[in-house]
């Protein structure tokens, strides 16, 4: 892609062209030559986009849900961008369902921006192009950004470094969903959400959720997770004042009829609401960003090494060479690290 053609991307963007957003994005998830140019220039009109990830078992009704969540902003006058993670194929890595159509509340509206994404084989069901599309939608202008993720259990803590605020779904009546959370998706989660509340069963989910988060409070701080994990259910009043960490919340839904959806908006406002006056949202995006840097360093050092593996024969010839006794995997680790490894002390130099 050309540096103009770069430049029209960017300021249809930033003009609020849907057109050009799309094409954004689709050069975003293709990897086209060009697209870090054009992150890159849309980064710096980022920032105002409250980001909210969903995450969840399949089958606990993430989908319903977040198009209820999408018709709720969008009563309230705000523009809304949706990504939805797939899961990959394994022979094109392209979303097995690809653009299909899971937003039937908001359909015709123009205000609500939704894309179905592949997960490109990451078991946390979040790729860099997920982050990089975040970026393209802020640009834009969108004033909320869902993002509803594969349900891949305790891996999806991926989730985490791109949503300011992580909703947890949970369906009642399913012991395998309450083992996921006690793997470790406990710990991600802001808002604890039982879905198809009018089932049986809800209730004791939620007590066990409640539990839960109780016991959570009663473990070491060595092993709090990501938020600091208080004791807080929803409607609970005992916890510490003086701690500034965020107490989870319980909220119940029926997303097939909305209900309990106004409920979840404002726990989410809450929550925004908390990590502006605590200076969590800063602490969070710079988490993020840290680990989208290093995210980058890793694989742009790996393609850099797979090159050089190929100027050395390529990987079965190395191995040959060590079956054979002829040398050992720390020597050939060492031969092709070292021109990369010269060319750094070069620039230092």
């Amino acid at each position: 892609m050309s540096e103009a053609a770069v430049d029209d991307l960017v300021t249809g963007v930033l003009d609020g062209e849907h057109r050009a957003l799309a094409r954004t994005i689709t050069t975003i998830e293709n990897q086209e030559p060009g697209y870090r140019d054009l992150v890159s220039a849309l980064h710096a009109h980022t920032g105002s986009a409250e980001v909210v990830g969903v995450t969840g078992s399949p089958g606990a009704g993430k989908s319903t849900l977040v198009d209820k969540l999408a018709k709720r902003y969008r009563d309230d006058g705000l523009t809304v961008g949706v990504i939805a993670v797939d899961p990959s194929s394994p022979y094109t890595g392209g979303a097995v369902l690809g653009d299909r159509i899971r937003m039937a509340s908001n359909v015709g509206d123009m205000d609500v921006f939704f894309r179905s994404m592949s997960a490109r084989g990451q078991l946390g069901g979040l790729s860099t192009a997920t982050g990089d599309a975040i970026t393209a939608l802020d640009a834009f202008g969108k004033d909320r950004i869902v993002v509803e993720t594969v349900g891949a259990g305790q891996n999806e803590v991926d989730v985490v470094r791109t949503a300011d605020t992580v909703v947890v779904l949970v369906q009642p009546g399913s012991g395998d969903d309450v083992q996921m959370l006690k793997a470790g998706i406990l710990e991600i989660g802001d808002v604890f959400v039982v879905n198809k509340a009018d089932m049986d069963g809800a209730a004791t989910t939620v007590s066990d959720l409640r539990e839960m988060l109780h016991l959570r409070e009663g473990s070491t701080t060595g092993a709090a997770g990501h938020h600091g994990l208080g004791s807080m259910a929803d409607g609970d009043d005992d916890g510490d004042d003086d701690d500034e960490a965020w107490d989870p919340r319980i909220v119940e839904t029926v997303a097939t009829d909305g209900e309990g959806v106004d409920h979840l908006i404002g726990v989410l406002d809450d929550h925004y609401a908390h990590l502006r006056e605590t200076d969590e949202l800063a602490r969070r995006e710079r988490t993020r960003y840290a680990e989208k840097i290093r995210q980058l360093l890793r694989a742009d050092a790996a393609a850099l090494l797979e090159d050089e593996l190929a100027r050395h024969g390529g990987i079965d010839a190395l191995v040959d060479e060590v079956q054979a006794r002829e040398s050992d995997p720390y020597t050939v680790a060492d031969r092709v690290l070292d021109p990369i490894a010269d060319c750094v002390e070069g620039r230092r130099e």
